[in-house]
């Protein structure tokens, strides 16, 4: 084969068995696995019992089959089928109505085997570039849900990913404890994907936000006519994630009734869908979540047999006010993704930074995120840099104080506080400068500069 694109066969529909062997022996030669079918019948059988078909050659002209039907009924059972049509009637009409209902090209009889070669070849090229795209998303998408993608250098939050990293390796149900907009859920999605469950499903759901009617059949699924307008079967959260986690943020607003139907799921390892005779088995890991203190959660919002059984590994998560350093971090890494986002230089001055350092963000991360976004959103500046005069009336609006952290921390300049940040960076990426520099949204350049500035070492 000349491509590097993996191995699939190729499915070659034609009623005249001569033509089609002719072109089996032909793509054979050319290294690729072929199948052939001589009706549209027997195509779609050979479809249905044989993995890694992704390309179809149709012949448009079959005694019992239009190849054009042939190609929706093939690319109904896989939408990612590349079909070509092939014609001994090659009409340019022919053509684009082939192209207009989903072919990827046509070939006309008689063949010519340089004119196969090549869009045979040009296909395999689209779709290795294919897979590279899919592995590249698949590859974001896991670091995007990995531990690597919290952006933290404080000692505190250094100990919480190291705990976490050890709760992901056993299948413990856990119990995230942390204010609105502390990163819980980016945290259970790290853990999920640090776990042996990674390949299955991450569940997310917000209790607060399931009514309490419908609650039960969120969660365990209904059968047909179990209730007005249950026309079809559904399966609810906890199967749809079988294998994998169920992330239950806010479980203190979880109606008491459903709690007792929940523990008894992670108890037996098995529901009843709402009006089923039948339990089934589910298997999934909890990972809950909380934004109230664990005194009130326990005392009014939860039953003590379920806090016992979802926390078996409590990880409490600190405010953003309790960790200053990771707050720099944060603004840069975020400046970062919005300059990337609006192909425009973002940056913050130094001046705004101090204000932000002495702010307490009861709405920590997110309230941080959205304040950033505010201002990079309503600007058209370039570069835009956000100061302290644009950050007051949004702190003016917001709910915290405008007061220093602590009183430790409000003898630090922000020169000290920038040192102290780097060095940490430093240290939790072992001395790798272009780690650490990535870490803190900044350049290498920039880091070598605050370095000689701070009289950092490594």
């Amino acid at each position: 084969m000349k491509s590097g694109h993996q191995p699939c066969t190729i499915l070659v529909v034609d009623d005249d068995a001569a033509l089609a062997n002719t072109l089996r022996d032909f793509l054979l030669g050319e290294g690729y696995s072929v199948a052939v079918a001589l009706s549209g019948e027997e195509a779609l059988s050979i479809q249905a019992n044989t993995p890694g078909i992704s390309l179809a050659l149709v012949d448009l002209m079959m005694p019992l089959t239009d190849g054009l039907a042939l190609m929706a009924q093939l690319r109904q059972r896989n939408a990612e089928l590349a079909v070509v049509i092939m014609t001994g009637f090659g009409t340019i009409e022919t053509a684009v109505e082939a192209i207009k209902r989903g072919a990827e090209d046509y070939l006309t009889k008689p063949f010519d085997q340089e004119a196969i070669r090549k869009k045979i070849g040009r296909l395999m090229e689209v779709f290795e570039l294919r897979d590279r795209v899919a592995q590249l998303e698949s590859n974001l998408d896991k670091y995007a849900h990995s531990f690597e993608a919290l952006v933290h250098i404080s000692p505190v939050m250094q100990r919480i990913v190291e705990q976490a990293r050890t709760a992901a390796e056993t299948d413990a149900s856990i119990l995230l404890i942390g204010e609105t907009g502390t990163g819980k859920e980016m945290l259970a999605r790290a853990i999920h994907g640090a776990s042996r469950r990674s390949s299955a499903p991450f569940a997310p759901l917000n209790c607060g936000a399931l009514p309490r009617e419908l609650a039960e059949s969120e969660l365990f699924g209904f059968r047909r006519g179990a209730f007005t307008g249950a026309y079809t079967d559904a399966e609810g959260l906890f199967a749809s994630a079988n294998g994998g986690t169920v992330f239950l943020d806010e479980i203190g607003e979880m109606p008491k009734d459903i709690q007792v139907k929940l523990l008894r799921v992670l108890q037996e390892k098995e529901l009843r869908p709402v009006g089923s005779p039948r339990s089934i088995p589910v298997d999934v890991r909890i990972i809950a979540a909380t934004n109230r203190p664990l005194p009130a959660l326990r005392s009014e919002h939860l039953r003590d047999d379920l806090y016992f059984r979802i926390a078996t590994i409590t990880i409490e998560v600190p405010p953003l006010r309790n960790r200053p350093e990771d707050l720099l971090a944060l603004v840069r890494h975020f400046t970062r993704s919005l300059t990337e986002h609006y192909q425009r230089e973002i940056t913050v001055s130094r001046s705004a930074l101090e204000l932000l350092l002495h702010y307490s963000f009861p709405g920590n991360i997110r309230e941080l995120t959205n304040m950033l976004e505010s201002l990079a959103a309503l600007s058209r500046e370039d570069p835009q840099v956000v100061t302290d005069k644009d950050l007051r009336p949004l702190l003016d609006k917001g709910q915290g104080e405008r007061t220093p952290v602590t009183a430790v921390e409000s003898t630090l300049s922000l020169e000290q506080w920038e040192r102290v940040v780097i060095e940490r960076a430093l240290r939790q990426c072992k001395g790798n400068r272009t780690h650490a520099a990535s870490l803190l949204g900044i350049s290498r350049d920039t880091l070598y500069r605050k370095m000689r500035e701070f009289k950092v070492t490594v």
